[in-house]
């Protein structure tokens, strides 16, 4: 009797092995050869479920973004405003192993994003569904008169959104760069530090 083959378990089988490679040796390091090694597959079984090296990756990358996705909608389940983007924010940092798998996966990506442009528009895709769903909370805790008194045009909430990621995605690099430097608890700090301002 043949075998009987689960080729979504196989092909998550696979993004799973890329992604651990890209975290332990970097993506340069995630070759087929290595990522199929990786997953205790032959070439030919990568060659069936993927084109090539970079829909590895990019599949890889979306699964990534999907999991964040499904965890953080849990998370915000029932809040709005400033306490949802507070946990919008502390779960894209690195602040347990999980997530700095993560950031170290997406961190990884960014300079092969720039050779790639495939890679780069899925990059930018993610990212501005990301600064949507800041700004959004941005609004709504504007709204809702949480933010400081003062006026906060929509222009003004751009700007903040765009704060808020850049300080995002500079504690994660830091973190991940400089572990003597910043602890977890020193990035959290900063990070609710920056919402408590608003």
């Amino acid at each position: 009797m043949p075998k009987i083959v689960d080729h979504d378990e196989r092909r998550r089988e696979v993004l799973s092995a890329a992604r651990r490679v890209i975290v332990r040796d970097g993506i340069d390091a995630a070759t087929t050869r290595a990522i199929a090694k990786e997953a205790g597959y032959s070439n030919g079984v990568l060659a069936h479920y993927f084109a090539d090296k970079d829909e590895i990756l990019l599949s890889a990358l979306r699964q990534s973004h999907q999991r964040i996705r499904e965890r953080l909608t849990g998370k915000v389940a029932g809040v709005t405003g400033l306490a949802a983007l507070r946990e919008l924010l502390l779960d894209n940092l690195p602040l347990d192993a999980e997530r700095t798998q993560e950031s170290r996966l997406e961190v990884s990506f960014w300079s092969r994003s720039l050779a790639s442009e495939r890679l780069a528009e899925v990059q930018r895709t993610e990212a501005g569904e990301l600064r949507a769903a800041v700004r959004e909370l941005l609004r709504q805790a504007r709204d809702a008169g949480e933010l400081r008194a003062g006026d906060h045009p929509d222009d003004s909430l751009d700007d903040l959104a765009e704060h808020l990621l850049a300080l995002m995605d500079g504690l994660s690099l830091h973190l991940l760069l400089y572990p003597g430097r910043l602890t977890r608890v020193d990035v959290e700090r900063l990070m609710l530090r920056a919402v408590d301002r608003l």
